[in-house]
């Protein structure tokens, strides 16, 4: 894990005891879920869900993957997609910089980033597409719904052998004003904390 990124990772994991009880309850059913499937098949995807698959799905994705790594949960996979594809938000992808992701923008329109967690991990690409992408596992994955929204507009996921509502609210809502860089750095830090949460109780 990158020095930076693992400072980060420490940090978050001693804040989890200010993640409220039932939203604990619902990370344990998904922990609980992904180490059934492990013993059964040996692998696991997981697929994070929001409208635009700009900002909170993709932040979930990268968190998700870092966790994994972290706690030695190896046999995850994680995706992303929207009910519509705009962009990974410019904001967004600075929060993750920020809290120690290497990443690189290629440029254009929807970029295709490339980030790691870590110099010998895999490169994670990263770019808005709806949760049916091709690239995207079609059948028996879990749907993680991040924003309410996605979650009213598919109350069924084809092909997700679970489908489990995992809301955070929108950082767009900050975007503009002096509080933006603060709003987004506090997604990421609590995505981060139960994504970290997450993957400490899965029984690997």
């Amino acid at each position: 894990m990158q020095e930076p990124l693992q400072r980060t990772i420490d940090d978050f994991v001693l804040r989890f005891d200010t993640i409220p009880d039932d939203r604990k309850r619902t990370l344990e059913r998904v922990a609980t879920f992904i180490a059934e499937r492990m013993a059964e098949s040996g692998l696991i995807e997981l697929t994070f869900i929001c409208t635009h698959n700009s900002r909170r799905s993709h932040m979930a994705q990268l968190w998700a993957a870092a966790a994994a790594a972290h706690f030695g949960v190896l046999a995850v996979k994680t995706y992303s997609g929207g009910t519509e594809a705009t962009a990974f938000d410019p904001r967004a992808v600075q929060a993750m910089r920020r809290a120690g992701f290497l990443i690189d923008n290629p440029g254009g329109d929807n970029p295709h980033y490339r980030i790691r967690y870590s110099d010998d991990a895999p490169t994670i690409e990263c770019f808005s597409k709806t949760y049916d992408d091709p690239g995207n596992p079609q059948s028996d994955f879990v749907a993680v719904m991040t924003c309410s929204q996605a979650d009213e507009a598919c109350p069924v996921v084809h092909g997700a052998a679970l489908r489990v509502p995992v809301p955070y609210d929108d950082p767009k809502a900050s975007d503009g004003t002096p509080e933006e860089t603060a709003i987004y750095d506090a997604r990421c830090k609590q995505i981060g904390t139960e994504m970290l949460y997450l993957f400490s109780r899965v029984d690997a």
